[in-house]
């Protein structure tokens, strides 16, 4: 393969690294080059750009995002003692029956979780189970499934019976825990006496 031929293959990874071979194969076609998928495989191995599995992660919106990153420049300078106290929860939904295609992208070492690399999750498909479980510093907390939808007497159910015995289990100081979510319709906060 030319090194113009190389050069075009690259940058069309480069646009879209989750192009297939086939359609890299497809693409050199129009500009009259002719190889097989197996010398583009090749060749973008030795160019330092194997085909890998991409990373999942959860589909971020703009606003969870700044909201993150916003709560993260808050408590950059917190210091480490103060996070040992932090009881974490969450629910999610876990499909039990999803697709589960296998995908790849071409990429280089080191870049497994740039944007362009990722296959972005969303919470829908086939069977599923929703769960809240909570975790801290010191380890994993209490995980519960959740019967029906989840609304705030609900979630204020599963607080009541969860945390205490998680707060136990971790050893954490029993103080005040301040909960808020938004993830809840319906549910600003509310306070929990430990």
């Amino acid at each position: 393969m030319t090194t113009r031929a190389q050069r075009r293959m690259l940058n069309e990874v480069k646009k879209n690294p989750r192009v297939s071979a086939k359609d890299l194969q497809k693409c050199l076609a129009h500009a009259n080059i002719f190889v097989d998928t197996s010398t583009i495989r090749k060749t973008l191995n030795k160019n330092g750009v194997p085909g890998r599995t991409p990373q999942r992660k959860p589909l971020l919106s703009k606003k969870k995002i700044a909201a993150r990153l916003k709560f993260t420049k808050e408590h950059l300078d917190v210091p480490q003692h103060y996070w040992q106290n932090i009881l974490w929860t969450e629910e999610t939904k876990i499909e039990l029956f999803g697709k589960n295609t296998q995908h790849y992208v071409w990429r280089k070492k080191g870049t497994a979780h740039q944007h362009q690399n990722l296959i972005p999750t969303v919470k829908h498909g086939g069977g599923s189970i929703m769960v809240w479980g909570c975790f801290a510093a010191s380890g994993p907390g209490w995980i519960v499934a959740i019967d029906g939808k989840i609304n705030s007497r609900v979630y204020q159910d599963i607080l009541q019976e969860n945390v205490r015995p998680s707060v136990g289990q971790l050893k954490l100081c029993k103080i005040r825990a301040h909960f808020m979510t938004n993830s809840c319709k319906g549910f600003t906060y509310f306070f929990l006496q430990l």
